[in-house]
């Protein structure tokens, strides 16, 4: 993706869940809020560096309550569950709809390797997150 690559669209679908996103080169993506969720880029979820993930659970039916502009780089969503640090840059938004197949195959195999699902409540420390990023 350019740098120059911007949204053309973005749509909140409350329904599905999901994200729709369109870019100037023509993708068009849907990304699901908990894949958001998880792979937040936020500190709260990726930590201060490697190995400080923290393996987000409990996300499935996380919403997302409000989404603000910051400048014209980013967006900063605000999820159900109160989680509102992350800002996904436009960039970052790409690479997650470019590569949510990968990623999503990533976290269910973290949850499977700490003996948790996607549904179990969420504690403290649980392990590596979306740790593509």
């Amino acid at each position: 993706m350019s740098a120059l690559q911007t949204p053309t669209e973005l749509i909140l679908h409350a329904r599905s869940r999901q994200l729709e996103i369109a870019f100037t080169d023509g993708q068009r993506f849907r990304i699901a809020y908990e894949l958001m969720r998880v792979c937040s880029p936020s500190a709260e979820v990726q930590g201060h560096g490697p190995g400080q993930e923290v393996l987000q659970t409990g996300k499935r039916e996380v919403d997302i309550e409000a989404i603000e502009p910051v400048g014209h780089y980013a967006v900063k969503p605000r999820f159900s569950d109160g989680h509102d640090s992350g800002l996904f840059s436009w960039t970052y938004l790409y690479a997650l709809g470019r590569d949510q197949d990968r990623l999503w195959a990533q976290y269910l195999q973290r949850l499977e390797q700490a003996g948790l699902d996607r549904d179990a409540p969420m504690r403290s420390a649980a392990g590596p997150g979306c740790a593509s990023h």
